[in-house]
């Protein structure tokens, strides 16, 4: 299972996201990454029932963290401070 995960340092969590798949993985990690590139908004939805739209002003001060495990973060900010 591969994790992506999208926090802001005022609103928290924006999205946590799980896939299953590693392809959908990476496409889902380069769509955000084109986003920033871009400087467009992240706006995406399943079709039925999920919409998710992240203004760029939000995503491009938010840590975009794919596939890390909790302690394993938390060790990398305790180190930086």
């Amino acid at each position: 299972m591969k994790t992506i995960k999208i926090e802001h340092p005022k609103y928290g969590i924006l999205q946590e996201k799980v896939f299953e798949d590693k392809t959908q993985f990476k496409i889902y990690l380069k769509m955000v990454h084109s986003c920033l590139e871009l400087k467009e908004d992240l706006t995406t939805s399943n079709g039925n029932d999920f919409l998710l739209h992240i203004p760029y002003d939000l995503l491009r001060s938010s840590m975009v963290i794919g596939d890390v495990q909790k302690n394993q973060f938390s060790r990398v900010c305790n180190s930086k401070i």
